[in-house]
């Protein structure tokens, strides 16, 4: 074909590939990869320090509540109802010290050192109780089983009067040093007196004051 004067003797085709320098100026400065000095401080940003390199200590868990080791030598029947004997034991004589969770109460045990610092007519309500059980048997004499009934009423009027003295004191003293106690003062009464009622040596909690002090 001839050629056309005045026009180039070759015209640029439309689908040439650019060259490598175009193409590497039209590509954007994020597209451009990261040299080895970046990613090294990226993955620098990026670590979380241990433990270890911060220095913190953890502290080790308590042996009490792990199971025992796999080579553990198994206990005998004997000295596993030792052990259970002694767990009982420790348990029982904790709570005669301490008494149960509504025993600590502070005006519970205010209560216990008023009946405690004094002589109580009611721990010998159950042994008169007996005598005029035996007493007015009926093949026991008149006499006796009149003695008996005298018994019995005087140590009953005893009791109530000796109650009654207990818990004045108590409501006072309570008032005086727990003005704002949530306790009810009836239940609190007859705490006192049923402790009243029992021997010094079989009340739970064992008394912490002596007789004669002063509360």
């Amino acid at each position: 074909m001839t050629h056309l004067v005045g026009y180039p003797s070759r015209v640029p085709s439309l689908f040439r590939r650019k060259s490598a320098d175009v193409v590497e100026a039209d590509l954007p400065e994020d597209d451009v990869p990261p040299s080895q000095e970046d990613a090294a401080s990226v993955r620098a940003r990026r670590h979380t320090p241990s433990k270890k390199e911060l220095g913190v200590v953890t502290p080790k868990r308590p042996a009490a509540g792990r199971r025992p080791a796999a080579n553990a030598k198994p206990l005998t029947k004997q000295e596993a109802r030792e052990q259970r004997r002694a767990r009982r034991s420790a348990i029982s004589e904790e709570f005669r010290r301490e008494g149960g969770p509504r025993d600590r109460a502070p005006e519970r045990g205010l209560a216990r050192d008023v009946v405690d610092s004094r002589r109580t007519v009611g721990t010998w309500f159950f042994g008169g109780a007996l005598l005029v059980l035996i007493g007015s048997g009926p093949t026991m004499p008149p006499v006796v089983q009149l003695a008996s009934n005298l018994l019995w009423v005087t140590l009953a009027v005893l009791v109530v009067l000796d109650s009654v003295l207990i818990s004045r004191r108590i409501r006072k003293l309570v008032r005086e040093r727990f003005p704002k106690a949530d306790q009810r003062m009836g239940g609190l009464y007859f705490y006192a007196i049923m402790r009243a009622m029992t021997f010094r040596r079989m009340r739970t909690p064992i008394p912490r004051v002596e007789l004669g002090d002063k509360i």
